[in-house]
């Protein structure tokens, strides 16, 4: 399931990142000491934040517009 951004301005793509972000170091954190849930979970944040990082670049490109 692909998460809809396009909606999002880019302040709430910043904060989505980061949010996302500090997810995926407690889910990476959690895997090494083995108390991870759903291992494919880490993928699945990985590619959320590169679509993020995708909009914001495309943001920073003018090719967006806010």
């Amino acid at each position: 399931m692909k998460d809809s951004f396009n909606d999002l301005t880019y302040e709430e793509l910043v904060t989505k990142r980061e949010e996302l972000t500090k997810k995926y170091l407690d889910l990476r954190f959690n895997s090494v000491l083995g108390h991870v849930e759903n291992p494919l979970e880490k993928r699945n944040i990985r590619r959320r934040i590169a679509r993020l990082n995708t909009i914001i670049h495309e943001y920073s490109l003018s090719i967006r517009n806010s």
